[in-house]
């Protein structure tokens, strides 16, 4: 086994100044590239131990990402296609809800407003019909006030009709007293009733 100085480092010194070469456990460079001064990895002759590791090392990897990597990803992805899913699925549902609530609160207001127009008519017509019933109550009082103010006007009109008679016939009678001297109380009140009769 042949060992030799790493690539690019120096010879290391000893405690008496002498140098010789490093050793570097495990190692090994070939001869030739140390003396062309190829980069290890160039070396043509190391290509197929690089091309095995190479191929150890991408199935390594793959290995990982297809039974650790991806699993967890692909589960990651399938949790949250279901949450936004789900997240979707309760605003459709609460969608509905909103439209069934605002359909239910229209039909309610509906129903008030004709409940509301309902009772004003009854209300009124219940006032025109009390309003009604007032004036012909009214009327009839009146007509009863009016028809005893009537009989009232029609006695104290005979009543004074009777003491006019009365009146007009001493009137009658002092008038002709004054021009004639005498009067006939008959006479004067037959002449008196053919004139207001």
């Amino acid at each position: 086994m042949f060992v030799t100085p790493a690539y690019g480092q120096e010879a290391a010194s000893d405690d008496q100044g002498a140098t010789g070469p490093e050793i570097l456990i495990g190692t090994e460079v070939p001869h030739e590239a140390v003396a062309e001064g190829l980069f290890p990895p160039f070396n043509p002759e190391s290509y197929a131990s690089q091309i095995v590791w190479l191929a150890i090392t991408f199935g390594l990897f793959y290995l990982f990402l297809k039974r650790v990597a991806m699993p967890r990803l692909a589960g990651i992805v399938e949790t949250r296609s279901d949450k936004i899913s789900g997240d979707l699925d309760m605003a459709a549902r609460m969608q509905e809800e909103a439209d069934a609530a605002v359909a239910a609160y229209e039909q309610e207001l509906a129903q008030a407003r004709a409940g509301a127009m309902s009772i004003g008519q009854k209300a009124r017509d219940e006032a025109e019909a009390e309003a009604e019933t007032a004036r012909q109550k009214i009327e009839a009082e009146l007509d009863a006030k009016l028809a005893q103010s009537e009989a009232h006007i029609a006695s104290i009109k005979s009543n004074a009709m009777k003491d006019v008679g009365a009146i007009a016939e001493s009137t009658a009678s002092a008038i002709i007293e004054q021009l004639v001297g005498k009067a006939d109380k008959v006479s004067v009140a037959a002449a008196v009733k053919s004139v207001a009769g």
